[in-house]
């Protein structure tokens, strides 16, 4: 058996770096080995404290929702624009995504495959609708909430090990489930340690079908009404995305994760502490030991800490930080390939 089956993470996943200049829509393009066109796209601004945006082909372009925050689903026609061949439009006056002469991340993900299933079809107890690949283990998944007990199906084929949950329609927190535990949640807008809650039916995903309880952060029906609710979910594939934990050492020379991949996109999250969520790439700087760090939850500048180096086969952390490396603790993270370990031929990453 090959060791992966995606030689080109590019085709999947991309973070772009762009600089806004506040008078014209502006074409942002891609610059990895394939072309991507984007079904979400995620932008927040390195230089100022802005909002983190997110945009995605299932709730359409003009549609934004904020990582950092739990206001509800917002229209923004100005924003993100369009979904291109090998990137995407951002608009003049989407001050937040294009201020003139601000430097931007956009990281972009492909879903791709139309998804459309019925109440009570393949295991789901309510109605779903989204984009999905089963290639990448990505999927953008919405439905109606019920208020009570439910399965939605997400046609991944695998099984998810990390599902971002927002309720659009209401101003409550965002639901972040992880493999590690199915009676706990975690905030993606907030430091929170993971809490226990009602949210999945104290039960884990399958490769078919999430459940629900009857929680609003994930299956809201405010005074009866049905909340609609978008979903990115996460699963495993071996060389290109990876969902797990690791316990910190507490020292500077820090812990070592191995992800099997080079990997492209890192976010960490203690689990159990009252930490931020940290994102790193490959571009900002694109270089050993100064990859940038970005609070998911937090509307902060990007800071030029040198945290976290990303390696051939996994990343290691640089830093005796309680926020990525307490001494004993629990992070969850998502990581992401650039390049996988060992290609479907066998041939060997390059070190970074």
């Amino acid at each position: 058996m090959a060791y992966t089956t995606i030689d080109d993470p590019s085709a999947y996943f991309q973070t772009t770096l762009y600089t806004g200049d506040g008078s014209t829509d502006l074409a942002i393009t891609n610059s990895g080995n394939s072309d991507l066109q984007p079904d979400m796209v995620w932008i927040k601004n390195r230089d100022q404290a802005d909002w983190h945006h997110i945009t995605d082909v299932v709730r359409g372009v003009n549609k934004v929702v904020y990582p950092n925050d739990d206001n509800a689903e917002d229209t923004a026609v100005n924003y993100v624009k369009a979904l291109n061949s090998d990137g995407f439009t951002i608009g003049a006056s989407g001050h937040d995504v294009n201020a003139n002469a601000e430097k931007y991340a956009a990281w972009q993900w492909k879903a791709g495959t139309a998804l459309n299933n019925s109440a009570g079809a393949n295991g789901g107890s309510i109605a779903t609708t989204g984009s999905i690949n089963t290639t990448s283990g990505f999927g953008i998944v919405k439905h109606e909430g019920s208020g009570a007990n439910a399965t939605i199906y997400h046609g991944l084929t695998k099984i998810p090990r990390m599902i971002i949950t927002k309720n659009i329609d209401q101003a409550f927190h965002w639901s972040v489930y992880t493999f590690n535990s199915n009676t706990k949640i975690l905030r993606l807008n907030g430091t929170n340690a993971e809490a226990t809650e009602t949210a999945f039916q104290s039960t884990h995903p399958t490769a078919t079908v999430q459940s629900l309880g009857d929680h609003n952060q994930n299956n809201g029906a405010t005074d009866g009404s049905a909340d609609t609710h978008i979903s990115y979910m996460f699963c495993d594939v071996q060389g290109y995305q990876k969902i797990n934990s690791y316990i910190g050492n507490g020292n500077a020379d820090g812990t070592f994760v191995y992800t099997g991949f080079k990997p492209a996109f890192v976010m960490i999250k203690a689990s159990a502490a009252v930490k931020n969520w940290e994102m790193f790439d490959n571009k900002r700087e694109g270089f050993n030991q100064s990859n940038d760090t970005i609070y998911a939850n937090a509307a902060d500048a990007e800071g030029a800490a040198g945290r976290c180096n990303l390696l051939s086969n996994g990343f290691k952390l640089t830093t005796g930080s309680t926020h990525l490396n307490a001494s004993g603790g629990t992070f969850i993270y998502l990581a992401i390939a650039e390049n996988p370990f060992v290609t479907s031929t066998g041939v060997p990453a390059t070190a970074r």
